[in-house]
């Protein structure tokens, strides 16, 4: 058995994520790697996202790809004390975002406390403004992704 460092299971999984499906070719792509803790980088990607986004969607929908995406990358840094990918493909179907970490642990909505402004609303917005979404395992670690049609208002 082989154990490899942190670092070449990232670069392993990135070959992975690399892999498209073919439902999610032929539109505009954006992979960034995010260092560990690096909360600077979300609104850089975000920076990013609507550069991507600039001509897509009806009003409103490249917004709401923006907060989700950067509650998912957020997260990731946040709750995983670990580098992250994130990868947003827009296509003929509408825009899928993934945030891949690697920590195993599934990330579970919950109701926010009130008294508490800062924490435990990120999955609950995706579960509401996202088309769908969902939490894909990877031999190390997860995928956290969401998708949105470009015409829903």
């Amino acid at each position: 058995m082989t154990i490899g460092t942190a670092g070449q299971k990232a670069e392993e999984a990135e070959a992975v994520d690399d892999k498209v499906t073919d439902d999610w070719t032929g539109g505009g792509r954006l992979k960034r790697r995010l260092g560990r803790a690096d909360l600077r980088a979300v609104p850089e990607v975000r920076r990013d996202l609507r550069e991507l986004l600039r001509d897509w969607g009806k009003p409103g929908r490249s917004e709401i790809a923006e907060l989700l995406t950067s509650e998912l990358v957020t997260n990731a840094l946040v709750h995983t004390d670990r580098d992250a990918i994130v990868t947003a493909t827009v296509s003929s179907r509408g825009l899928r975002v993934e945030v891949r970490d690697f920590v195993g642990r599934r990330p579970t909505p919950r109701v926010p406390i009130a008294d508490d402004g800062t924490h435990g609303r990120g999955l609950v917005l995706v579960q509401s403004l996202a088309d769908d979404w969902g939490v894909c395992p990877h031999d190390v670690g997860k995928s956290v992704w969401f998708e949105l049609d470009a015409g829903a208002a």
